[in-house]
């Protein structure tokens, strides 16, 4: 590829990306999807990555682009490889939000993604010296071609102020005003002709803002702290399973519920009778137009804030517009740590949103009287059920807010669901078993099948033809082609040649030599206690004692990665980074130990990162403690790209068993009642230190300064908190996990073997599809038809 300079680069990137904008200007949804009802995702997080591979796949424009790009001398992978990751989420939520964009729209649903247009996204993580530093994401630094600003529909954000209860009504008044601009990102279809929008809102501060606090000596001033406003959407708060009670953070909530609901009101009013001049005054057909849905507590506020509209502003009795709220929401559940769950301060939302704090007091008053109804003479109900908690200052359950106001609630797996109805939130479920649902997550298989693996997707449609790409369930038909040998090794040479070309990658930027021979065990995630990285780490450090102590046995060779962000704040999450990359280095750098085991922490791990090493890992580690993971996603992408899962029966890891059998996974550990049963006689980390001498051995190195040897006690504080703090349990799960574990060894001497459970994981994958998801999303919550026919190319703009 001819030379480029990085700016020159980012510009060759945003004249190929506004060449296919401008097909979709030429090419919008057609205007049949104008009057059916209307699906709005709201999300704060949408961790999309990039953009161009993805929208060629699904124009079906890729193989054109490639020859284009050849004919003028360029390659289009290289060209993709400048593209910026738009990362705008964390992790497993983010991402899914942003599988379930491509699904809608390649399922022809009439859908709007709506979230915050961050400045700067999850932070780039840079590794000095084994330790984790954040630098910004300034992802649009060189602009972003995929983006259109909407000024025309900017709209009015209000903050503080204070209530008035005068005779035409309540009133929020003396407001402090910031203005949200739209930024659209077309979400095309997999080969349908349909095109939904992704609207994400910017703060900007209105012209006066300030200025008139201030005399003509501070203007200066007055401008500058324009910022004040505008940091709202300045940056992504980087906490993933944490919640963190900051009053920017709840800014940021409102600030994208009330522009979005804004939206939403503003369309459905437009929208009568397809036509513009018509405005709709009532809200009676409100649900039927209208299906929101919360993905996770993070958008509750949207709840008081239309009861605001509609009460407030639309003068609707209270009980009319509960009615219509209720049947317009729906709230997932991603977590039931407790430490996740927002439970924002009375006193912070009384300075910040009195109208709103108002609104839910009313809510929690009639909510606690439908529960004595019910409960009669169950004060200890009333207090567990209570939108507001007392306990250690008043504080509004959130999760709860969006239960109560919500006519479907559901989790994310199977399991998880079920968790969520007999533990955190029984009170809610007795009281209404039949909001209650299940929704298994799915990814979508244009980009974790037919854009990161081609070579796999090219051998599946060799069999069972192209099909399985809109409806992964076809997958099943490969169990025909289990013991055909020529199937086998194709699967197998496929592997392969992933393998090189990700251990070319590693070589390139970690300059280690990398065995192709080895398992690739991988586990890339989110670095947090109870996904158990510290597991992992123990049956490398395990392994590496092993190799040592008998240098001249066989040992399957193995190229152990661990990847994945700590979020800035949270101290053990950093010190486990620490751990691996310190073991790392001293495996590495053994003579004895050679090629037969590396240890490799793959820097700033993101959406394309995981494109490049989901399709090259032979081992999949999904190793939570029994019900502490809700789903989980990458496991799903694993599945589905040909590695085995070692795992503990939790999240959507027990129906991966199921769809692929038991007998293909490496199942080990607790199930969700042996953690229940431990947690009622107490956890007796010891007991299993004292017990198993290889798993002493791996903590006395810890500790005593083996893998830290310029300062011995750096991991003291580690290992005190596996021997008498450990919430997770790690070494109740070792041993099973050790032999789990000698069983992938085992296996892998037996290419064919190997291979054959490789594609019953394959073929069992079909159920993981987000398709299917968001079918059941359609038909179980918003009662929308999702359709797989292509549109007829339209004759007019969209309206």
């Amino acid at each position: 590829m001819r030379a480029l300079g990085r700016f020159d680069a980012n510009s060759l990137v945003n004249f190929y990306c506004g060449k296919l904008i401008q097909w979709f200007h030429c090419n919008p949804t057609p205007p049949t999807f104008l009057f059916s009802q209307r699906v709005y995702y709201i999300s704060l997080e949408f961790y999309m990555g990039r953009t161009l591979q993805n929208t060629m796949v699904n124009l079906g424009l890729q193989n054109a682009c490639d020859e284009a790009m050849y004919q003028i001398g360029l390659d289009i992978e290289e060209l993709e490889e400048m593209e910026e990751d738009a990362g705008l989420g964390n992790g497993g939520l983010g991402r899914l939000a942003a599988c379930f964009l491509d699904s809608m729209a390649s399922l022809g649903l009439a859908a709007y993604g709506y979230g915050m247009r961050y400045e700067f996204g999850i932070f780039n993580q840079k590794i000095h010296d084994g330790w984790q530093m954040e630098e910004a994401d300034d992802w649009l630094r060189y602009g972003n071609p995929w983006e259109k600003a909407r000024p025309e529909y900017m709209l009015p954000v209000h903050f503080y102020g204070h209530v008035e209860h005068t005779d035409e009504g309540t009133k929020w008044v003396n407001t402090q005003l910031v203005f949200a601009l739209p930024y659209d990102t077309p979400v095309p279809g997999y080969g349908n002709n349909a095109v939904n929008t992704m609207r994400l809102w910017s703060a900007k501060a209105p012209n006066d803002f300030n200025l008139q606090e201030f005399n003509v000596g501070d203007y200066i001033q007055a401008v500058l702290d324009r910022n004040l406003a505008e940091n709202i959407s300045r940056v992504l708060y980087p906490n993933d399973n944490f919640f963190e009670g900051k009053e920017l953070r709840l800014k940021q909530e409102y600030f994208v519920v009330a522009a979005t609901l804004q939206d939403i009101v503003r369309r459905y009013k437009a929208s009568k009778f397809g036509s513009r001049e018509a405005v709709r005054t009532s809200f009676d057909s409100f649900p039927d137009k209208v299906a929101i849905q919360l993905n996770d507590t993070h958008p509750s506020l949207a709840i008081p804030e239309l009861m605001r509209i509609m009460v407030d502003e639309e003068k609707m009795p209270w009980e009319k517009a509960w009615d219509v709220l209720v049947k317009t929401c729906a709230y997932t559940n991603h977590t039931v740590l407790p430490e996740a769950l927002e439970r924002w301060p009375v006193d912070l939302l009384s300075t910040l949103l009195p109208r709103h704090l108002e609104i839910i007091y009313e809510i929690n008053r009639r909510h606690l009287d439908n529960v004595s109804r019910k409960f009669p003479g169950d004060l200890d109900r009333l207090r567990r059920m209570s939108l507001i908690e007392e306990e250690g200052g008043k504080r509004v359950n959130m999760a709860h807010l969006c239960i109560v106001g919500s006519h479907a609630v559901n989790g994310v797996a199977r399991i998880h669901s079920d968790i969520i109805k007999t533990t955190c939130f029984r009170d809610f479920w007795e009281l209404e078993p039949s909001k209650f649902q299940n929704k298994t997550n799915g990814i979508t298989p244009r980009r974790w099948l037919v854009l990161c693996n081609p070579g796999l997707a090219d051998i599946i449609a060799e069999r069972i033809g192209e099909d399985f790409i809109r409806d992964l369930s076809q997958l099943r038909k490969l169990e025909k082609s289990l013991n055909d040998d020529s199937f086998i090794r194709d699967v197998a040479k496929v592997k392969q040649e992933n393998k090189q070309k990700f251990a070319a990658y590693l070589e390139k930027e970690y300059k280690v030599k990398i065995n192709l021979a080895s398992i690739f065990d991988v586990q890339v995630k989110r670095i947090h206690e109870y996904k158990r990285q510290l597991l992992n780490c123990l049956h490398v450090i395990t392994y590496y004692n092993r190799i040592r102590k008998e240098p001249q046995k066989h040992f399957v060779p193995r190229t152990v990665m661990i990847g994945g962000k700590a979020a800035p704040g949270y101290h053990m999450a950093k010190m486990i980074i620490k751990i691996i990359t310190a073991v790392g280095d001293v495996i590495n750098n053994d003579p004895v130990i050679g090629d037969r085991l590396k240890f490799i922490f793959l820097e700033n791990y993101r959406v394309s990162l995981a494109e490049k090493v989901v399709p090259a890992a032979d081992l999949s580690e999904q190793i939570s403690t029994a019900g502490t993971e809700a789903s989980g996603t990458g496991n799903m992408k694993f599945m589905l790209n040909g590695a085995l899962t070692i795992g503990t029966m939790d999240g959507a890891n027990v129906e991966m068993a199921e769809e692929a059998g038991e007998e293909n996974l490496f199942i080990f550990g607790m199930r969700v009642e042996d953690v229940d049963e431990m947690d009622k006689k107490g956890y007796n980390a010891q007991e299993y230190y004292d017990r198993i001498p290889e798993l002493k051995q791996a903590i006395d190195q810890l500790s005593s300064g083996y893998f830290s040897p310029r300062d011995p006690n750096l991991f003291k504080d580690v290992v005190n908190m596996l021997m008498h703090h450990d919430r997770f349990k790690v070494f109740a799960d070792y041993e099973d996990y050790m032999h789990a574990q000698d069983k992938v060894n085992q296996l892998y001497k037996n290419s064919k073997e190997w291979t054959k459970k490789v594609i019953m994981n394959i073929a069992g994958s079909g159920k993981f599809s987000s398709d299917r998801t968001i079918a059941e999303y359609a038909k179980d919550i918003w009662g929308v038809h999702p359709s797989l026919a292509k549109l007829a190319a339209p004759n007019e703009p969209r309206t």
